[in-house]
């Protein structure tokens, strides 16, 4: 039959230090409490295990050898928890992150994460296809989307806001003044984001705007890296591309913002509780989001 743990426990650092004094600081308790859970354990064991003289506490002979037999088996535990502590604090926390977001709202804000907790690693991936949780090794991952996905928690971060937006090298050539103006560009499209165009001009009630017609590149990134360069008209994500937009590289038309019914969300599995490394991470993400959306 085991004895009660935590009188155990209490009896071996007692035992250590001879102390209820110092073995009550040590476990951040009364020396009371201490007594307490000495006499408990003597109750339960039906023997003394500590008595005094005029040197102070020390261990009756029973007591000594009990404390001989149970002291290795609390170092093994203290040193089985100090291994798995430290496993864990070495254990990186992996987020999958679309690279248009990393790219343009993430990396940039990094260095204020590491600041506020230096002994959180990251491991940052980065895939277009919608996460699962069941066969990815991922503790979060920014989604864009409706906001519904299987076995899935999410949590907004900042809506999809799109607009048209070109290089002032584009403007020194072509006059774009109104939709129509259009027709004499390039339309540059994201292969991931090959409805922005349709969605717009449906929004802005032209359609027959729409063509099959101009460049498509296979990321945001390079998409929006053309406009710069003056190549065509992207549709730009308007809160992605707000550095852009606030240096002047890329201007936006026409004064018609369109905010489509999808977002950035951080998502996370649904069944599994979020670890502290996650906890902090979205912490630090929503006091992020907010300052950015204050702007």
């Amino acid at each position: 039959m085991l004895p009660p743990l935590n009188p155990l426990h209490v009896f071996d650092v007692a035992a250590r230090l001879l102390s209820f004094t110092r073995a009550a600081a040590e476990l951040r308790v009364t020396q009371p409490a201490i007594s307490r859970q000495i006499n408990t354990l003597e109750s339960f064991l039906g023997v003394r295990l500590f008595e005094r003289d005029r040197q102070g506490l020390r261990l009756t002979s029973e007591g000594e050898q009990f404390q001989r037999q149970i002291a290795p088996a609390f170092a093994i535990i203290a040193n089985a928890t100090a291994g798995l502590m430290t496993t864990g604090r070495a254990e990186p926390l992996k987020i999958r992150v679309y690279t248009t977001f990393a790219a343009k709202w993430l990396i940039q804000r990094l260095p204020s994460f590491y600041v506020a907790y230096p002994h959180i690693k990251l491991n940052i991936s980065n895939v277009v296809a919608p996460i699962d949780f069941e066969k990815d090794k991922v503790d979060l991952a920014i989604q864009f989307g409706a906001g519904h996905w299987p076995n899935v928690e999410c949590e907004l971060l900042f809506k999809d806001l799109i607009q048209p937006m070109c290089s002032p090298k584009l403007l020194k050539s072509h006059r774009m003044v109104e939709p129509d103006d259009l027709r004499r560009v390039q339309l540059l499209h994201s292969h991931y984001r090959r409805a922005d165009w349709p969605d717009w001009l449906m929004a802005v009630n032209r359609p027959d705007l729409l063509t099959d017609a101009g460049i498509s590149f296979p990321s945001s990134v390079l998409t929006y890296h053309a406009a710069v360069e003056g190549v065509g008209v992207a549709m730009g994500q308007l809160y992605l591309l707000r550095n852009e937009i606030n240096d002047g590289s890329l201007i936006p038309l026409f004064n018609a913002p369109f905010e489509r019914q999808l977002a950035h969300y951080v998502a996370w599995p649904k069944h599994r509780p979020l670890g502290r490394k996650a906890r902090s991470f979205m912490h630090w993400l929503r006091l992020q989001t907010g300052e950015f959306l204050k702007k």
